[in-house]
């Protein structure tokens, strides 16, 4: 499912404008992405859990001239699942 299936999807359980359910879903990413930016977490009870996790310095290989560079660390959007949405999977 892409976004513009999800926003159709949105509107008609929500029974809304194809409009209004962008606007809703726009809000709802950007609420995200600017709690994460903060280092702070965003729990949806039952859905899960969007974080910031840390990825570590480390060395890799240049695939074109193999030779080996060094990869900063750096932060991560990370999600846990939360128990009603592994049910729903399973």
């Amino acid at each position: 499912m892409n976004k513009s299936e999800l926003v159709e999807h949105i509107a008609k359980s929500a029974d809304i404008s194809k409009a209004a359910a962008a606007r809703s879903l726009d809000a709802m990413i950007d609420a995200v992405k600017t709690t994460l930016k903060k280092n702070q977490s965003v729990t949806l009870v039952g859905f899960g859990t969007f974080s910031v996790g840390q990825r570590a310095a480390r060395s890799g290989r240049n695939p074109r001239t193999g030779e080996v560079i060094k990869i900063k660390s750096a932060k991560v959007p990370k999600f846990k699942a939360g128990k009603a949405l592994k049910d729903a999977v399973n």
